[in-house]
């Protein structure tokens, strides 16, 4: 296979599925179609990222079943090739509201035990937190939030007070990172959501492995949540199953660290989120969904985040588009 070929062919290619650090592109090739992930240059960095996703994936090759092989990796320049996954985008066939496949929760169940089968990550950077310390993990998340903030407060200062974020959004979650429990580290997806699932034949696969991370399993399960917006019934039956699957020591004192991880989720997602929707309104797009889909999707997730700041009055679409724009 001519790597390098394959790259230039998606290079060129106007049809890529963009994530928010990396051009996903799907390219034929004689063998069969294969997926091709170039990063996005100048990408704000939002999220802790502190293993190449490659790096991951060959970790992670021999105990998770439901991901994609890695075909290739190349430095300079920086790509990726992964095998192709037919199927359908979970978001396509089960959008918020709509109820997944049967079969969707049992393979997230799965794949949560699957990870915590995973060895410790290669190359664990000196500064990650020793295994158990949920306090630790916890406050590296708080801290690259609170960073976000920084970066973008002067600039969309204005953005920022319409839209009700006080100036000290993460005083919330200081109090409840105190009482977390201790539990052993695993590998954490960190992003298992319905735009990074593909359903086929009664199973799914999970995508994009970027984010992944050695840290507290339940972080996972409340991100995955936080991500997938759940019927109630579905959540119920989510977290049942993820409790009786799991290792005893990996959900010892889950309920109040769920909650805790839920509303560092809630107010990371309306920092992040409403700087980057600001931004994608400001070029113009190109949207990852309709503008009305957009506008109650950032409006829904402010919404969760208020009532952390006491603030107990919902906002409206209308209020938020004229903020964004």
């Amino acid at each position: 296979m001519n790597w390098r070929s394959l790259y230039e062919r998606a290079r060129v290619h106007g049809d890529a599925a963009a994530g928010y650090y990396n051009d996903n592109i799907r390219v034929d090739t004689p063998d069969g179609p294969v997926v091709v992930r170039i990063p996005i240059h100048g990408a704000d960095m939002m999220d802790l990222r502190p293993w190449r996703e490659d790096r991951v994936l060959a970790a992670i090759a021999p105990h998770v079943r439901d991901a994609p092989r890695l075909l290739h990796v190349c430095a300079d320049p920086a790509f990726q090739v992964h095998e192709f996954i037919a199927g359908d985008v979970l978001n396509d066939v089960a959008p918020r509201g709509v109820p997944v496949p049967p079969h969707v929760l049992d393979d997230v169940v799965r794949l949560f035990t699957q990870l915590a089968r995973v060895p410790r990550l290669p190359d664990v950077p000196a500064y990650w937190p020793a295994d158990e310390d949920t306090v630790a993990f916890a406050c590296l998340l708080s801290d690259l939030t609170q960073r976000v903030y920084d970066t973008f407060r002067a600039d969309y200062a204005g953005l920022f007070a319409s839209l009700a974020i006080p100036a000290d959004p993460l005083r919330p979650v200081g109090d409840l990172w105190r009482d977390l429990t201790p539990r052993p580290f695993t590998c954490v997806h960190a992003d298992v959501h319905r735009r990074n699932m593909i359903v086929a034949g009664g199973s799914t696969t999970f995508l994009d492995w970027e984010l992944a991370l050695w840290g507290d399993p339940v972080y996972d399960l409340a991100v995955h949540i936080h991500k997938m917006g759940y019927l109630p019934e579905e959540h119920d039956a989510l977290v049942t199953r993820w409790q009786a699957a799991m290792p005893s020591a990996h959900t010892t004192g889950w309920r109040h660290d769920l909650d805790a991880y839920l509303a560092h989720e809630r107010i990371k997602s309306a920092i992040v989120d409403s700087v980057r929707y600001s931004q994608l309104f400001a070029k113009g797009g190109p949207y990852p969904y309709p503008e009305p889909d957009l506008l109650a999707s950032l409006t829904a997730k402010l919404n969760a985040a208020r009532p952390h700041w006491h603030i107990h009055t919902p906002l409206d679409s209308r209020t938020v588009e004229t903020a964004l724009r």
